[in-house]
């Protein structure tokens, strides 16, 4: 089965297929024949990854997933949330968005340095008669900002959010590591029953 999944974002493919393609033939938008996305309006990650996946949908008539997540810091009131990839702008690198987040957090104590990465999945469904089907899985990791940018692995803020049972930051574990344990891997398990559930009926 064909499923659409919102993003242009190589390494959230990657992660994506890692979790979803034994089970489902996944291709991105760009694939599909999409090129713009949905104006992320919500203010909550499940609104905006419903969003997105409906966008998708209402265009192709296809099952389409999309995830929308980022990184809440308590120490900056859960910035910064839904702006994660808009921080200081859009087309903004994200070593200079985490500079500025470490910058931000210099002087902050470890105990008060806790953040998690949040990701909500959705699935899109359309309907011959009536409104599409919405389902949503959502998963959060939990860690803290580090005090120096480490590692190669990952993306976004990856090198700056560190595990610290594992003793490194999300950037540094491999990358089948990182998907047992990453809020997006989770989020993914979670919708892949929802969805192998679905479809047998």
């Amino acid at each position: 089965m064909k499923i659409i999944f919102a993003t242009k974002n190589e390494g959230k493919l990657r992660e994506i297929k890692a979790v979803l393609g034994e089970y489902f033939d996944i291709v991105s938008q760009s694939e599909a024949g999409i090129y713009d996305e949905a104006e992320e309006t919500g203010s909550t990650f499940e609104e905006n990854s419903a969003l997105k996946a409906l966008y998708v949908m209402k265009k192709t008539n296809s099952v389409v997933l999309a995830d929308d997540s980022g990184l809440e810091i308590d120490f900056l009131g859960g910035r910064p949330g839904v702006q994660s990839a808009r921080f200081l702008g859009h087309d903004t690198p994200y070593d200079i968005k985490n500079n500025e987040i470490l910058r931000m957090m210099k002087d902050v104590p470890e105990k008060q340095r806790t953040a998690r990465f949040v990701c909500c999945i959705s699935a899109a469904i359309p309907s011959e008669n009536g409104e599409p089907q919405v389902l949503k899985a959502k998963a959060v990791m939990e860690g803290i900002i580090g005090y120096k940018i480490a590692g190669q692995n990952g993306f976004g803020y990856d090198p700056i959010f560190y595990l610290p049972e594992y003793g490194c930051t999300s950037a540094e574990i491999s990358p089948e590591e990182k998907n047992s344990i990453s809020h997006r891997g989770k989020a993914l398990r979670q919708m892949k029953d929802i969805l192998l559930k679905r479809f047998e009926q």
